[in-house]
């Protein structure tokens, strides 16, 4: 790839931005459609469960189209399904359009998300700057969500829920043109692509660091997915009117502008690993505090800010700390795998908060289970070997 990073970082940002915005907006969906077709809050969890889980297990597989053939048509097939996913929402049915759509969204935020696009960037910039490259691109994903996010909420408002998912569609399909700014082939790093990607494969599985970064990483898609999916509902169930929920959520990603390009500057100057289990601690401490404080309309907003400065942190430092021990050659591909274990949290984090709300009606249970997730990741990433492989270093 010959282009500048600059276009890079800025054409693959605002893909990100896109795919990742309208789907932290999801949320805002969950009670209008669950009242308007009567149905418990589980099925559309559940829907949105698929949608992470389907887009953890797609992702190693276009990163890898990405390693070999380029970004630019795996994200703008990406862009295709994700406008496709957010169309089918709108189908007629008992609930059954929601799990296709979630389905299809996965599909797309496999090509248009995380994996290809922070692989390609990694690629493209200097070991030097590469930490904030990666938290410049997450930092573009928070912008997305901050527009997003009223954005949504204006067409819900004015057009309802129906016709918001159709306006939203055609937004998405912006992503397609976007992708030529990613294209083309890779290249290799000198003297390493002699590796194939079953060997890089092989070399992955067999590295217990890269096992404790896939369990760690689960927790962090945990925690999203059930904060964006639950949280405008939670606060409905409080008593707060809708616009409180989308102000937090934006607060998010205010706050995650700063948290994501900081975390990639960090990530070049200090251990990746220590900042990860301090980032994962400062999570549960926000969570045990949210539920221990009365809830107010400040303690919301703040809620919202805090998390934001630890939201997509983590992944400029988790995406880098692939480079670091595998290199990136087929970081695309290594980081699909480990941004599967992320969302199999995701999708637990999605469905189960459904599933335990219509079965004990409160999310009690998630929020305290969210806090015990958070001290278990940070406990599984201060052992990580934060060096490069053999193959890496006697090269």
């Amino acid at each position: 790839m010959s282009r500048p990073l600059w276009i890079v970082i800025l054409c693959g940002g605002t893909i990100m931005g896109l795919s990742l915005g309208f789907r932290q907006s999801l949320g805002l969906f969950l009670t209008p459609i669950s009242l308007d077709m009567g149905i418990g809050r589980e099925t559309f969890a559940l829907g949105m469960g698929l949608m992470n889980l389907f887009w953890g297990l797609a992702a190693p597989f276009a990163g890898a189209v990405a390693d070999r053939h380029g970004a630019g048509r795996v994200a703008a097939l990406g862009g295709l399904c994700y406008a496709a996913g957010l169309a089918a929402m709108t189908l007629s049915g008992n609930g059954e359009q929601l799990l296709l759509g979630g389905i299809l969204l996965g599909f797309g935020l496999s090509g248009a998300g995380f994996s290809v696009i922070l692989g390609t960037v990694g690629r493209a910039a200097p070991e030097e700057k590469r930490g904030m490259a990666l938290g410049a691109v997450a930092m573009c994903g928070s912008i997305g969500q901050l527009v997003a996010l009223p954005y949504t909420f204006a067409t819900i408002d004015h057009f309802g829920w129906y016709a918001s998912l159709l306006i939203l569609a055609a937004s998405t399909l912006l992503i397609v043109p976007l992708a030529k700014g990613v294209s083309g082939k890779p290249v290799q790093a000198a003297g390493l692509s002699s590796q194939t990607m079953r060997q890089a494969f092989n070399e992955a599985c067999g590295n217990r660091s890269f096992w404790l970064l896939n369990a760690g990483f689960f927790v962090c898609g945990f925690h999203l997915a059930f904060v964006i999916v639950h949280l405008p509902a939670y606060l409905a169930d409080q008593g707060f009117e809708p616009w409180l929920a989308t102000a937090s959520l934006a607060a998010v990603g205010i706050c995650n502008i700063v948290g994501s390009y900081g975390c990639g500057w960090l990530g070049d100057r200090f251990a990746k690993k220590k900042l990860l289990s301090l980032m994962y601690i400062g999570r549960a401490l926000i969570f045990a505090g949210f539920l221990i404080f009365p809830i107010s309309e400040v303690s919301v907003i703040v809620f919202g800010a805090a998390m934001g400065f630890l939201w997509l942190g983590t992944v400029p430092l988790t995406s880098a700390l692939v480079a670091t021990i595998f290199g990136t050659s087929y970081m695309s591909m290594l980081f699909g795998m480990v941004f599967l274990g992320h969302q199999f949290g995701g999708f637990l984090g999605a469905w189960l908060a459904g599933h335990f709300y219509d079965l004990l009606g409160s999310y009690d249970a998630m929020w305290w289970l969210s806090v015990a997730l958070g001290l278990i990741s940070a406990a599984l990433h201060w052992p990580i070997a934060e060096r490069p492989v053999a193959r890496l270093a006697t090269a």
